[in-house]
């Protein structure tokens, strides 16, 4: 494989996990932090609002998943070699 396609798809892996890392984090400390703040508001709608904020962070935590198999792919089996 030549140098340069390795060295290039490293550094897209690495950016690859390293941004869908930094989305969904943020996104799941904003939904969380929303999600505590309507319970304090209503602790009767607890249930309603945890289920909706547990959904929510398995959509969000698959788009992390996403790009681990991205950087994988791109690391071990290589579209570019």
């Amino acid at each position: 494989m030549n140098p340069t396609v390795a060295a290039a798809s490293v550094l897209a892996a690495a950016l690859a996990i390293g941004l869908a890392a930094i989305g969904p984090g943020i996104g799941q400390g904003n939904a969380s932090g929303s999600a505590v703040e309507g319970i304090a508001r209503q602790p009767e709608a607890e249930g309603k609002i945890r289920g909706t904020l547990l959904l929510t962070l398995a959509f969000m935590e698959s788009l992390t998943i996403y790009g681990l198999v991205i950087a994988l792919v791109l690391l071990f089996a290589n579209p570019f070699a």
